[in-house]
Parts: C-alpha cells; sequence; structure tokens
C-alpha cells in the first residue's frame, strides 16, 4: 500500500519536476531567486537633517515568471558611520560645558553617534529582455511598499559604570527613533546568464517615507515628539542572485 502511494505521489509530482529543467537560452522560465544586495544611499528631505551617506544591505526571495514579472520580498539594514545632528542637540543639558559627558565613575566618557535602520517591502517588478543574453534578463522596474525606521545610535568607549543619564531606558529619549509606510521606486538592469553563474542587477532606487516617532518621550523637547517627516533616500543597488531552476543537460547519453 505504501509502495502504491509512493509511486502515485511520484507521477502526480512529475510534471512539475520535468518542467523545473530548462534552457535559459531559449525558453522563458519561472524561478525562485534568492537575492543579496548592498546599494550607498543619500539622504534627502528630513532625513538629510540628521543623517549623511549611508550604506543598505539586505537580502531578497524573489519570484519571477514566465510572463518575466517579478514577486519579492525584501528586506535591508540600514547603517551610517556618521550624522550631521551635532552632539549638543542630541543630548542638551547632560552635556558639560566642553561637551562632554562624565561617566559613572567620574571621567569623561568617549562616544560617537551612528545611523542605524532597518527597511522591509514587498515588491512588483517587470523584466524587459532587451540587451540581453536570453529572454528572462534586461531592463526592469520595479516598485514596493513596506516599512522603514531609523534611529540614531549612541555607542561609548569602555568605562565601568554608564553615564547615569544614560543609563537603562534613558538612550531611548535621545535616539529619534521614527518610523512608518514607505514606499520604493527602482530602475535598472538584471543580468542572469546563460550558464546560471552570473546574475547580478545594477539599479538606482529612490525610497520614501512617512514617518513619526516612535518614542513616548523626547528629552529635547521634555515633551513626546508629535511630528511629522518625511524620510528619503536615493541609492545606487548592486545585487547578486542564486536562481534555483534546474537547467536541461547539453548533451544527451543512450545506453
Amino acid at each position: 500500500m505504501r509502495c502504491k502511494t509512493l509511486i502515485f505521489i511520484l507521477l502526480a509530482f512529475t510534471p512539475f519536476i520535468i518542467k523545473a529543467q530548462y534552457n535559459i537560452k531559449s525558453d522563458t522560465i519561472s524561478t525562485f531567486m534568492f537575492q543579496v544586495t548592498y546599494a550607498y544611499q543619500f539622504p534627502g528631505q528630513d532625513t538629510k537633517t540628521l543623517y549623511n551617506n549611508n550604506n543598505s544591505i539586505g537580502g531578497s526571495i524573489y519570484y519571477k515568471t514566465e510572463g518575466n514579472w517579478l514577486f519579492a520580498f525584501n528586506g535591508n539594514f540600514i547603517s551610517g558611520n556618521s550624522v550631521k545632528v551635532t552632539r549638543e542637540e542630541v543630548f542638551g543639558d547632560i552635556l558639560d560645558n566642553n561637551g562632554e559627558i562624565i561617566t559613572g565613575d567620574g571621567i569623561f566618557g568617549s562616544y560617537a553617534l551612528f545611523e542605524r535602520g532597518a527597511h522591509f517591502q514587498v515588491k512588483v517588478g517587470k523584466i524587459f529582455p532587451v540587451l540581453s543574453p536570453n529572454p528572462n534578463c534586461g531592463f526592469f522596474v520595479q516598485g514596493g511598499v513596506g516599512y522603514l525606521w531609523n534611529r540614531l545610535r549612541t555607542e561609548f568607549g569602555s568605562y565601568a559604570s554608564p553615564p547615569p543619564a544614560l543609563a537603562g531606558d534613558y538612550p531611548y529619549g535621545y535616539d529619534r527613533m521614527r518610523g512608518g509606510f514607505a514606499w520604493s521606486g527602482e530602475i535598472g538592469y538584471l543580468f542572469l546568464s546563460n550558464s546560471r553563474v552570473l546574475n547580478f542587477s545594477l539599479s538606482l532606487e529612490f525610497t520614501q517615507a512617512y514617518t513619526k516617532s516612535l518614542r513616548q518621550w523626547d528629552f529635547n523637547l521634555m515633551e513626546k515628539d508629535t511630528n511629522s517627516y518625511i524620510d528619503q533616500y536615493v541609492g545606487i543597488r548592486a545585487a547578486i542572485y542564486i536562481p534555483t531552476y534546474k537547467r536541461k543537460p547539453a548533451d544527451y547519453y543512450y545506453y
């Protein structure tokens, strides 16, 4: 009985197994693809009042249809090594006259400010097979909707005791964390090689988010920040892809 059940399952899925083998040079294929991506981004609107240029690193799960439509779930982490906002603007009255913070040990604590954030979205796109080695790649456009947040991260040098004003949950009152609905648009070129070895894309991306403070209290305002913000990022994005389709064998052997 078990043998008959196994044979039935194999026969039921045989068409899908056969269909998963393609000749990418001539067939327009459907396949899942895993993507690893990096972007160098430039801030705009309210984002540029706080942050400088940043890096965006992440990945996606793509599904490409036989009609050259793209569907994806994408997540990217935002990391910036410098900010525009000054220490005085961030920490205000907890700094001494020299702009320093006194630690719990009674000494000056070294610290630096960075940008951190994340962007998650679902995306839909379309490939136009122009100037491409096969009908599965070429120029593409895609758009996405999702959620974006960003914040200031404070990193201190080594010390035995943290500054009392920044211990426990107090840092949340200074990090200006905000988030909200975001949309994006992207245009670029996607290359899928005939050998399945080299697969990459290069694109120009625009992201805009409508954000509000995610903190209940802002120590600089001495109240909750109720303002609305527009966070923008324009970036140059590069990605590599790992497709999951199976190639048809180039040669046939008879025994």
